[in-house]
Parts: structure tokens; C-alpha cells; sequence
């Protein structure tokens, strides 16, 4: 099969797993029922019920807007051979494989960013403030984007880094050794993603004691899940959304 062949597979793959989507979120919208089920209708508030709704289809059709763009923009890449213009235009800077890919695909990540950027604005101060949820500063948004970037390029830096010099130095069979590797980083990350990563977003609280505490252990030692510490995070600060969550493997 020559490369072109190839090309026009993928990309009518992706047209097809694209449109195959949004018209499963568009039946999903539409089947949204305003009236509330008779067996649930005293749990719910009919008011806030229907505000609810308002919010699931504004992000529903905003969504509609940000994975056309994206599409397009991936598409548009694929079939005009933008990342291969992408890949002659960096090769007369960088000699070595490794550079060369942190190069590329970082100017890729960047580049993606900056211009998904102003609907994410979009969906957190204008759809998630018309809601009364954003709690997020123009401060936090850009601390986050600016932490979000420094880990990004440590952690999936090293990663494509390593990746890169598997192929380079074990050849065909590279990807048994960095799969391994690969699977013991995602484990470690689940593992202690509450004590390195999330800290550095967010401010961890140990519970104090009391009936909440008690309860949440009663419950967890009843259900036999290993419970070892419990914390209060400050993620209000961006949003009224946030509940609570388990981290951990278990």
C-alpha cells in the first residue's frame, strides 16, 4: 500500500469516527426530557432541573463548535502535509533524533494550545460563570497553563525522549521495553498523584477529626476499601462542581 493510500484511510477514519460522535451527542441532546420521571420527581428540584439541562446543552453545543475547529485543524494538517512542512522546517536546527522530536512535538502542543485557548476561556469565564459554577481567576487560569506547560515538558519530555531512544538503540523490538516502562510510569502516577503532582495545583488539607471523618472510614472499612488518608482540597477555587474523588490503586 503506498503512502498516499494510507493517508486517505486515516483521514476518512477519522472523518468518519468524528461525525460518528457528534451525532451521538446531537441524539443525546435531543433526547433530553424536560419532565421529570414520576418515580424521581420528589428527589428533584423542577426549577433547578431545568437549569440543568440549560447547562448540559450550552456545553453540549459548544462542544459541537470546539471538536469541529479541532477537527478541521487536525484534518486540514493531515491532508495539506502541515506536519511534514512542520518536520523541514526544524530539521536544519536540530542533528540529533531526540531534539529534533521534543522540537516538533512541542511546537505542536504549543501551537494547539494557544489557538484552543480563547474557547477555553470561553467555557470557563462566560458558559461556567453564566451558571454561578467559575470560581476561577484570570491568576489561576494563567498559574495553571503555566504549570501545566513546566510539567508537560518534564514529564512528556522525558517520556518522548525515551521513546525516541528505544527506537534508536533496541530497534523493532522497542516497544516491548518501553511499553513495560510505560505501564510502570502510568501505576507510579496513580500511586503517589496526590502527593507530587496534585499538590502543586492545589492545596491538600488533612481532615480533621470528627463525625465526617468517622463515617467515611465506617463506610470505607464496611466496603473493604483501603482507605489510608483523607484530605480537604481547596478546588473550590476554580469551581462549585467539584465533589470529591479517590486516588490511588484499589
Amino acid at each position: 500500500m503506498n503512502p498516499t493510500s494510507l493517508l486517505y484511510i486515516l483521514l476518512g477514519i477519522a472523518a468518519v469516527s468524528y461525525v460518528f460522535d457528534q451525532v451521538l451527542d446531537y441524539i443525546n441532546l435531543k433526547a433530553q426530557r424536560k419532565d421529570i420521571p414520576e418515580e424521581i420527581a420528589s428527589f428533584y428540584n423542577k426549577e433547578k432541573y431545568l437549569r440543568s439541562l440549560d447547562y448540559h446543552q450550552d456545553q453540549t453545543r459548544f462542544s459541537f463548535v470546539t471538536s469541529a475547529f479541532s477537527f478541521v485543524l487536525s484534518f486540514s494538517m493531515l491532508l495539506f502535509g502541515g506536519f511534514g512542512y512542520l518536520d523541514t522546517l526544524l530539521r536544519p536546527y536540530f542533528d540529533n533524533e531526540i531534539f529534533l522530536a521534543l522540537g516538533f512535538f512541542g511546537a505542536i502542543v504549543i501551537a494547539s494550545d494557544i489557538l484552543t485557548m480563547p474557547f477555553q476561556w470561553y467555557s470557563t469565564f462566560v458558559i461556567e460563570e453564566r451558571y454561578g459554577f467559575n470560581k476561577t481567576t484570570v491568576k489561576t487560569f494563567v498559574t495553571d497553563k503555566l504549570k501545566g506547560y513546566l510539567l508537560g515538558s518534564i514529564i512528556g519530555g522525558s517520556l518522548l525522549a525515551l521513546l525516541i531512544y528505544s527506537i534508536n538503540q533496541i530497534g523493532p523490538d522497542f516497544w516491548i521495553w518501553f511499553g513495560l516502562l510505560a505501564a510502570a510510569f502510568i501505576l507510579f502516577i496513580n500511586m503517589f498523584y496526590t502527593t507530587l503532582l496534585l499538590p502543586l495545583f492545589n492545596k491538600l488539607t488533612p481532615l480533621g477529626d470528627g463525625e465526617l471523618k468517622n463515617a467515611i472510614e465506617a463506610f470505607a472499612k464496611k466496603v473493604d476499601f483501603p482507605l489510608d488518608n483523607i484530605f480537604i482540597m481547596d478546588g473550590s477555587k476554580r469551581s462549585k462542581k467539584a465533589n470529591a474523588f479517590f486516588s490511588g490503586i484499589g
